[in-house]
């Protein structure tokens, strides 16, 4: 690059922006570019060159929009440009096309539109076809949001049909990306047909930075194809040409395409390091969000719920919706309504669910084509789920949102996504428990673990989809309660509750009468016979247990109230309140089995109230256990949990 610096002559600003223009406009080579064009600024301002200046510092604002990140470079990008307009004649065609790049560079990091659609508006109505190439260009950046679909189409055929008389080969390419770019945006069934016509050209002369962004819809293509090693091979190759183009969005591309591989894996946890580092990074669009719904994620299936919340409420801010509707927006709000999910925050998902409702049929395209997470159904479907149970009709409509995501993945290619929305499916019919929705979700596990199995995927999402591999295991651990379920533990303190519990989950798909669980261990040996397992709900050793930790609180309730410990008191008179009701529950005042047989209303009602309480217990620690037992634990009369 230097050999290429040095022979040109330094003390010709001409030479010097010939040779950046063709570095950016044919080849494609950013980084040359930039330094072609920053040595003909510094000859130019020295010699009193506007025209000149004005010429290298639109070349040094580059292809892109945003192209200079850091604080220092922008900065000093944006200078040179207000000096040149400055120093140029106001009506002159370069005066039109540094308004244009200034216009395009403060909407883009605002995510507003209305200052570049302006000056397009006014380079149309000039005779500069260069400023009208410059401003559709810029203009497409602007309007990457999922509601900006047909202007977008206009503009990149606009383009297309300017670039005849610009001249420019980089015009005539970046119209037919942004054709390519759109279609994959659209969901466009025919969408590889433009990738194929792009890479036709770039065959023959390439262009890095072009070639850049064809190489990452290849990434896109393979996660689409379930081929997750070939996907990340090429997502290497991809970040490697990125870096040599000069491209500041290798590295975030990159993260990106890997977030996706890892997620549709299982392993999305094995990059939480990665993206506490990326989300910070100086390298990423001043409107890309995604990080921080990646990294809310990757906490929540880590088992850090309180980092996961966090990350979460620094993306949401004062209002989520007042995010910028930038290319990486679908891609981030889908982050958002999974963090959502697993962390069970209903009112995030719920404002998820009224932002991307509009969108539904749209795929979660993020980037210009470097990733994709499937239909925006899917993360409907999800923010629903969140809600059920608190609003009316959410689990219907999550069936219904993830019977679409099914149908529509399909339709995109997209294998591992099906494989999700199957998963997630059988958890909405599971949780709605209609007359058929049983058997269903039955067989939409069954379908979705084949083609887990065929893709190697792992069998779950790491959340409520554990119902359909496995039930759920509660053991005692001195004196509180362990929970297994899959690959996720967590321990909770003991409670009357978790008594109830473990007697249904000790026995799945049986029935047990309420009054029979109030009434401890006897009452239920006698009520489910054989049917019941042999294990104790409350063995010698675990009674012995219970009352000395429970003559243990008393003293610390006497001594600390003696002190004026008020707060230590309350919290100890809190524990042994619960203690107390378990061992009265589970023996009776007097030691002995106690049966509510004489008022069955009575026991369904203090049953389901302890069951309630120690569920509520679990969510704090585990929202998708929590989920997963509220969808099957059933309380009345007769009690069950019914995993199936």
């Amino acid at each position: 690059m230097l050999q290429a610096l040095t022979a040109v002559p330094v003390h010709d600003p001409a030479a010097m922006l010939a040779a950046g223009a063709r570095a950016l406009d044919e080849d494609g080579d950013l980084t040359a570019a930039r330094r072609f064009f920053d040595a003909a600024y510094t000859t130019a301002e020295r010699d009193d060159r506007p025209d000149a200046m004005a010429e290298a510092a639109l070349g040094l604002a580059g292809l892109w929009v945003h192209e200079q990140r850091t604080g220092v470079a922008s900065a000093l990008v944006e200078s040179r440009l207000r000096w040149a307009l400055a120093r140029v004649g106001f009506d002159s065609p370069l005066a039109g096309r540094i308004r244009v790049r200034l216009a395009g560079e403060a909407d883009y990091r605002a995510g507003t539109s209305a200052g570049i659609l302006a000056a397009l508006a006014a380079a149309r109505s000039g005779d500069d076809p260069v400023a009208t190439a410059d401003a559709l260009n810029l203009a497409h950046h602007c309007l990457l949001g999922p509601e900006h679909a047909a202007a977008r189409h206009a503009l990149a055929v606009d383009l297309i049909g300017t670039s005849a008389r610009t001249g420019r080969r980089r015009d005539l390419l970046m119209g037919l990306l942004w054709q390519t770019v759109n279609r994959f945006l659209d969901g466009d069934r025919h969408a590889e047909r433009r990738l194929a016509e792009l890479r036709a050209l770039l065959a023959n002369d390439d262009h890095l930075a072009i070639g850049f962004v064809v190489a990452a819809m290849d990434v896109m293509l393979l996660l689409r194809a379930g081929r997750f090693d070939d996907a990340e091979a090429a997502a290497t190759a991809c970040a490697r040409r990125g870096h040599e183009a000069g491209d500041v969005d290798a590295t975030g591309w990159f993260g990106a395409q890997l977030v996706a591989i890892r997620w549709y894996q299982g392993r999305l946890g094995d990059l939480r390091p990665m993206l506490d580092d990326l989300v910070h990074s100086s390298t990423l669009s001043a409107v890309d969000n995604a990080c921080f719904a990646a990294q809310a994620v990757a906490a929540a299936l880590t088992g850090d719920p309180a980092a996961g919340s966090d990350a979460l409420a620094r993306l949401r801010g004062r209002d989520l919706a007042d995010l910028p509707r930038s290319s990486s927006w679908l891609g981030t709000m889908v982050g958002a309504a999974e963090a959502a999910y697993l962390l069970g925050d209903a009112d995030t998902a719920a404002t998820v669910y009224d932002l991307l409702a509009p969108f539904a049929d749209r795929p979660a395209v993020t980037g210009l084509g470097v990733a994709c997470y499937g239909s925006v159904h899917h993360a409907l479907g999800t923010a629903a789920l969140t809600t059920a149970g608190l609003t009316t009709g959410a689990a219907d409509r999550a069936v219904t949102h993830f019977a679409a995501a099914v149908a529509a993945n399909r339709a995109l290619g997209h294998r591992p996504a099906t494989v999700h929305s199957r998963w997630r499916h059988a958890t909405a019919l599971t949780l709605r428990g209609g007359p058929d929705d049983y058997a269903l979700a039955r067989r939409e596990r069954e379908t979705a673990a084949a083609a887990a199995a065929a893709l190697g995927m792992a069998p779950t999402t790491g959340d409520a989809e554990t119902a359909a591999v496995e039930p759920l295991r509660l053991s005692r651990q001195e004196k509180r309660w362990r929970i297994d379920w899959g690959r996720r533990s967590v321990v909770v303190d003991a409670r009357v509750g978790m008594l109830h519990l473990a007697v249904l989950l000790a026995n799945p798909n049986t029935d047990v009468a309420a009054v029979d669980l109030a009434a401890g261990v006897s009452g239920l040996a006698s009520a489910a016979g054989a049917g019941m397992s042999d294990q104790p709900v409350l063995d010698d050793a675990a009674r012995r247990q219970y009352q000395r930790r429970i003559a243990h609180l008393r003293a610390d309730i006497d001594a600390s109230t003696a002190r004026g410990e008020h707060r230590r008191a309350d919290r100890a008179r809190d524990e042994h309140d619960r203690l107390a009701t378990a061992l009265t529950g589970a023996l009776g005042v007097d030691g002995r089995s106690r049966r509510f047989t004489d008022n069955a209303e009575r026991a369904r009602v203090a049953v389901g109230k302890a069951i309630r309480r120690a569920i509520d217990r679990v969510a704090e620690v585990d929202h998708p256990i929590a989920q997963h037992l509220r969808n099957t634990v059933h309380t009345g009369l007769r009690c069950s949990y019914r995993p199936e």
